[in-house]
């Protein structure tokens, strides 16, 4: 996915103060993905007082939107360097098309992760036949020795882990006993989880790791522990509205998710090892300085081989023009 603002900041990314085992709320705000037709996504990061998750950088959150009379995705050829980007659909089928030679759907339950990292461009459409179009779209930074990886695309349908009133699908690195095949370059987690109504899950999670709690549907209780057992937790619970992003500084050694609803509650659980490196995000690029950005937007403007070419894509214009670059130099932002 891209992100397709007409007018883009340059956000330069620091490794963001822990804040111990409180759970910070982080609140979406909304950006339309194209024009006055298309639809809209909520973006929990990066935001003003978080940066990072890991190395998660970005978290789009769509949907349910129904799509069934138009007004779903059409992204056209569009260039990323430096990131990873994952994909992961609760209802509806995208196509995917990139500059590697992929064609490929992304279907509910099935994760397909795209490795951008010297450079590479894509498209993705909604398929033929969605009527509802609901899911997240993630972005994960390469580590410095990284950076310029090579074009790759990974698919894996990981299977059902049953929680007892809950189940989990992990779709990046490991969690209840389940490990996903899908290779990142720094240590990951990315999960689904769904609790049925009034369920309690502790779950025991990396202690370095950072942790964000995305809320798809219903409100959730989200408690860390200092004891990777399944007893009480140490502190008080925050409850995380859907919609909202739940962040947890490295130090707990297990998680625990209430849902006190009525009905079943599904979460997105993203960590990974604090990523101590300062990047540079904008538009779809991610880089070191404002000089590399400048050099990415032009190579893209000028059609460079960098991004390579998609073939097959039949939408809107072949290919998404960058927006102009910001006047002067973005400050790192404040730590919280």
């Amino acid at each position: 996915m891209s992100n397709v603002e007409t007018v883009s900041a340059e956000i330069r990314c620091r490794a963001d103060e822990r804040s111990g085992q409180v759970v910070e709320i982080i609140s979406p705000h909304d950006v339309p993905l194209g024009g006055a037709d298309a639809m809209t996504v909520r973006r929990t990061l990066p935001r003003h007082n978080r940066s990072m998750i890991g190395a998660w950088c970005f978290v789009d959150h769509y949907g349910p939107h129904d799509v069934s009379a138009g007004g779903g995705m059409d992204v056209p050829p569009h260039p990323h360097t430096g990131l990873q980007t994952v994909s992961w659909l609760f209802a509806g089928v995208l196509e995917h098309r990139d500059s590697l030679g992929t064609h490929a759907f992304v279907r509910p339950g099935e994760v397909n992760l795209m490795t951008g990292g010297h450079g590479i461009c894509h498209s993705e459409v909604t398929a033929p036949g969605t009527t509802i179009l609901h899911g997240v779209q993630l972005w994960v930074a390469l580590p410095d020795a990284h950076r310029d990886a090579p074009r790759d695309f990974q698919h894996h349908v990981p299977p059902v882990v049953d929680l007892d009133g809950a189940t989990a699908r992990v779709f990046l690195g490991e969690l209840a006993g389940e490990r996903s095949p899908v290779r990142t370059f720094s240590p990951l987690l990315g999960a689904e989880l769904v609790l049925a109504p009034g369920t309690r899950l502790t779950l025991p999670v990396g202690p370095g790791y950072e942790h964000g709690v995305l809320v798809d549907t219903g409100d959730v209780e989200v408690t860390a522990g200092a004891d990777a057992g399944a007893g009480p937790p140490d502190t008080a619970g925050q409850r995380v509205a859907a919609g909202e992003l739940g962040y947890l500084a490295s130090g707990a050694a297990s998680l625990t998710l209430d849902n006190p609803g009525n009905d079943p509650a599904r979460v997105v659980l993203i960590g990974g090892a604090p990523f101590d490196e300062d990047i540079v995000m904008w538009w779809n690029f991610i880089g070191r300085s404002h000089e590399e950005i400048a050099a990415y937007r032009e190579a893209w403007q000028n059609q460079s081989d960098r991004f390579g070419r998609v073939e097959g894509y039949i939408g809107g214009p072949a290919w998404l023009p960058a927006p102009p670059l910001p006047e002067g130099r973005i400050k790192p932002r404040a730590r919280p």
